[in-house]
This record gives C-alpha cells, structure tokens and sequence, in this order.
C-alpha cells in the first residue's frame, strides 16, 4: 500500500484550484472531468510535494455545506478486493467501480476510524 493522494471537498474546483496553484509548487493539472460513477467533478492537482485531488458536486455536497474540506486519503493496492478485505474494523462505503480520472482503474472508498480512505488499484503490467 503506498499513498497516492488527498482528497479535498470543495463548492467551485476554480476557485480552489486558483488558491491551490498559490500556494503549492505545481507540477502538473489535469483537466476537470465528471466522473458519473461517482456523480462527482474532479480535478487532479501534482505539486511537488503532494498529489490534490480536488472533488465537487454531490457526493461531497454535506461535506462542504459543514465546512469540511478534507474528505478522504488514497492508496494505492496492487489487490483490490484483497485490500478491502485485510482493512479491519472498516465498512465497504462505496463498492468497487473504474475511476474516470485514474484511467478506469478500480477504486472502492471505505470508512475506517480515520475516516475515509480511496484503494486505488495499480496499474497492470503486462
């Protein structure tokens, strides 16, 4: 498992990418997409620091309407399936799907005691 990135609620992806570009050494944006698996806008910012990915619409909605930006954590997993079952003390919040913005690779989002974590699946190597 090896961290990908944080995910950030917010109402207007302009905007906080402006803020974000600001203040963060940026290395590359991706373009903003609707991802309609997640009924989510997304947007990945790389900086050289951290990887961003900034999420808005729906499935965030509650999250920004309580002034909650940080809304999840992402690892990547070589086993999806595998990684979701070793996750004690967790629950299953959204079952696996392709990812638009990760080149539909999988992604599940499980709640765990802290908080909220994206598996990415890796790519294959063939």
């Amino acid at each position: 498992m090896k961290f990908h990135h944080i995910g950030i609620a917010t109402k207007d992806i302009d905007k906080t990418l402006d803020w974000v570009c600001g203040q963060f050494d940026i290395v590359t944006v991706s373009d903003k997409i609707y991802d309609k698996n997640q009924d989510a806008y997304l947007q990945m910012v790389e900086t050289s620091d951290i990887n961003i990915e900034l999420v808005s619409g729906n499935i965030v909605k509650k999250f920004v309407e309580r002034n909650i930006t940080y809304y999840h954590i992402c690892y990547e997993v070589d086993d999806l399936d595998k990684s979701i079952f070793e996750f004690q003390q967790s629950m299953v919040i959204s079952k696996p799907t392709n990812a638009v913005l990760f080149d539909n690779r999988r992604v599940a989002f499980i709640m765990t005691p802290i908080g909220i974590v994206e598996l990415l699946e890796r790519k294959s190597v063939i």
